[in-house]
C-alpha cells in the first residue's frame, strides 16, 4: 500500500557512467561516407555510414539519426537486419528440433552505420515455445507462436512484439533478437556497445518497459538504457520495437560499475538454493556473464541466505548484500507493478558481486511485464494479455505453479489473502528465498516500506514519472504514428498513468 512520506529518495543517485571511450565500430565500407559524421557521432575514420532509409521518415529525421546517440530518447531510431534466408531457416530448424538458439551471420545497419558479419540469434524462452520445439522425429515446427512474457532464463528474452504476444517466423521483425556486433569480428562495437537486445512485449508501444527502466534509474539503481526503434528485416515492413542494452555486455558492465566484479545471471528454471561447494552443481541455475571465472562469491552468498538462522540473517546480511539497494529494488519493482521480478515466476535477476566491497547487488532486468502488461488485473492495468496457455517462464502453460510448489499451497512468505508488503505482483510466483526472508524480517521490511513511500513521493507525487511517460508518448506520436495507432498509444499510456495516482 502506498504511504505518504516526504523523505527524499535513499540519498544515492544513479552512478554516473564513465566517460565514453569513443566508438570502436568496425563497419564494412559502402559507396559513400557522409561528410560530417565524425563530428556528429564521434565515429572513427574507418566507420562506414549510409543514409537512413525509411519511407515514413522526413529527410530531416533521417539526417538527425546519422551519428546520433543511439540511446537518445528524443529520437525513434532505425535498425535494419539482412541475412540469408537459408541461414534463418536452418536456425529455426535447429531451434524447433533441439531448443538450441544458434547464431547466424547478418548485416546490421544502426542509424546509418553498416556492420557486416554480425551475430544474430533468437532471444527468449517462453516467448519462443510456440515456434515448435520438438525433439521427436518428423515433428513439424509451427510458424506462429503464442508467446508468454519474458522469462529471462540464461539470456533474458521476452514476449514478442505485436501487442497480442504473438510471434510469427514469417514476420521476423516480430521476433525477440539478440544482436552481437563482436560475435564474428573481434572488437566490433557501436558507441561502446557490442550487444543490442530487441525486446518483446505484449503491448504495441512497449511504453511500459521503457518507462519502468527510466524510473528504476531515477530510483538510484543501475538500469539499462532503451530506445524506440524502427526495425526492418530483409527489406520487410518496419515494426516498432524497443531495443535495450544488455547486462551480458562487458562494455555495459565496464561503464556501469565503479569497481571490478562479477556479474551472475539467475536462470529462469533455477532458484537461489544452496547446492554445496561444487561449482558444477550451479550450472543449471546461474550463469556467470562477466569477470574471472569464479563461483565462490555466489556459493558463499547462497549458503548464507539459505542456511543462516533468522538472527544471523538479520545481523549479518549487510556483510553479504547491499541492503539499502535491495530495499530500493523491491520498492521500485512494486511501484512499477512488475510481475516478473526476482520473486516472479521467471526468477528474473542478475547478481553483481563487487570485488572491492565484497557485497552482492541485485540488478533489475526484464521489465516488459511492468504496469500490468500481463493483463488479468495484475495491478490494475488492462492493456495486453497473455495468449491462452502461455505463462512466464517458471509457470507452466495453463497456469500451473512452479515445480516444487504443491498444488493449492501458498508459497512461503505469502500470507493468506495477500502478498508481503513491497513484494508486488511478482510474489504470486512462489517467492525467492532472498526476497522472502528479507520481507519476513521486520527491520528489512520496514526499509522497503519506507523506500516505497519515498519513491512514491519523489517519482509519482512529484509528477516526474508522468513527465517520463509524456516524453515517450509524445516521441511515438510524433515519429512513429505510422507504426502504432493513435488510440492504441493513448490507451496504453493511460493504463500506465493510472499507476501514478492509484492510491490518491
Amino acid at each position: 500500500m502506498r504511504q505518504s512520506n516526504p523523505r527524499s529518495p535513499n540519498g544515492r543517485s544513479p552512478r554516473a557512467s564513465r566517460a565514453s571511450r569513443g566508438s570502436r565500430a568496425a563497419a564494412t565500407p559502402v559507396a559513400a561516407v557522409l561528410i560530417g559524421v565524425l563530428a556528429l557521432g564521434g565515429l572513427s575514420a574507418c566507420d562506414s555510414t549510409a543514409a537512413v532509409t525509411s519511407s515514413a521518415l522526413t529527410a530531416e529525421q533521417a539526417e538527425a539519426l546519422v551519428g546520433s546517440d543511439f540511446y537518445d530518447t528524443g529520437l525513434v531510431h532505425s535498425i535494419t537486419i539482412d541475412y540469408e534466408d537459408a541461414d534463418y531457416q536452418a536456425m529455426l530448424d535447429a531451434y524447433t528440433e533441439t531448443g538450441d538458439k544458434g547464431w547466424i551471420p547478418a548485416t546490421v545497419t544502426i542509424d546509418g552505420t553498416v556492420f557486416e558479419q554480425v551475430g544474430l540469434r533468437l532471444k527468449g524462452n517462453s516467448s519462443l515455445r510456440g515456434i515448435g520445439v520438438d525433439t521427436e522425429a518428423g515433428a513439424e515446427p509451427s510458424t506462429t507462436a503464442d508467446a508468454g512474457a519474458d522469462g529471462g532464463a540464461a539470456d533474458g528474452g521476452g514476449a514478442a512484439d505485436g501487442g497480442d504476444g504473438s510471434v510469427d517466423t514469417d514476420d521476423p521483425e516480430s521476433l525477440p533478437w539478440l544482436i552481437r556486433l563482436d560475435k564474428y569480428v573481434d572488437g566490433q562495437s557501436y558507441q561502446d556497445r557490442s550487444e543490442f537486445v530487441v525486446r518483446g512485449n505484449t503491448t504495441e508501444s512497449s511504453l511500459n518497459e521503457a518507462v519502468a527502466l527510466e524510473l528504476i534509474g531515477l530510483s538510484g539503481l543501475e538500469t539499462e538504457k532503451s530506445a524506440a526503434v524502427r526495425l526492418s528485416v530483409n527489406g520487410g515492413d518496419e515494426a516498432l520495437r524497443l531495443v535495450m542494452e544488455s547486462i551480458d555486455d562487458d562494455l555495459w558492465n565496464d561503464d556501469t560499475f565503479e569497481n571490478d566484479g562479477i556479474t551472475y545471471k539467475a536462470d529462469s528454471g533455477g532458484d537461489y538454493s544452496y547446492r554445496g561447494d561444487d561449482p558444477a552443481e550451479y550450472t543449471d541455475i546461474f550463469d556467470q556473464k562477466t569477470g574471472e571465472d569464479d563461483l565462490t562469491p555466489l556459493m558463499e552468498f547462497l549458503d548464507f541466505i539459505n542456511n543462516s538462522d533468522d538472527a544471523t540473517f538479520a545481523a549479518e546480511l549487510s556483510t553479504y548484500l547491499d541492503v539499502d539497494a535491495f530495499a530500493t529494488y523491491l520498492a521500485a519493482e512494486d511501484l512499477t507493478g512488475n510481475f516478473d521480478a526476482i520473486d516472479g515466476p521467471g526468477n528474473n535477476s542478475y547478481l553483481r558481486y563487487d570485488s572491492s566491497t565484497g557485497l552482492m547487488t541485485v540488478v533489475a532486468w526484464d521489465a516488459n511485464l511492468s504496469f500490468g502488461a500481463i493483463g488479468g488485473g495484475m495491478g490494475g492495468g488492462d492493456f495486453g494479455t497473455l495468449p491462452d496457455g502461455a505463462m512466464p517462464d517458471g509457470v507452466m502453460p495453463g497456469g500451473e505453479m512452479p515445480e516444487g510448489i504443491p498444488e493449492g499451497e501458498i508459497p512461503d512468505g505469502m500470507p493468506e489473502g495477500g502478498m508481503p508488503d513491497g513484494a508486488g505482483g511478482a510474489a504470486m510466483s512462489g517467492g525467492n528465498i532472498l526476497a522472502t526472508r528479507f520481507l519476513a524480517d521486520s527491520t528489512f521490511s520496514a526499509l522497503v516500506s519506507t523506500e516505497t513511500a519515498s519513491l512514491t513521493t519523489s517519482l509519482y507525487d512529484s509528477g516526474d514519472a508522468q513527465s517520463v511517460l509524456d516524453r515517450w508518448t509524445a516521441l511515438l506520436e510524433d515519429q512513429a504514428s505510422d507504426l502504432i495507432a493513435a488510440d492504441t498509444l493513448q490507451s496504453e499510456a493511460d493504463d500506465i498513468a493510472s499507476y501514478f495516482t492509484a492510491d490518491e
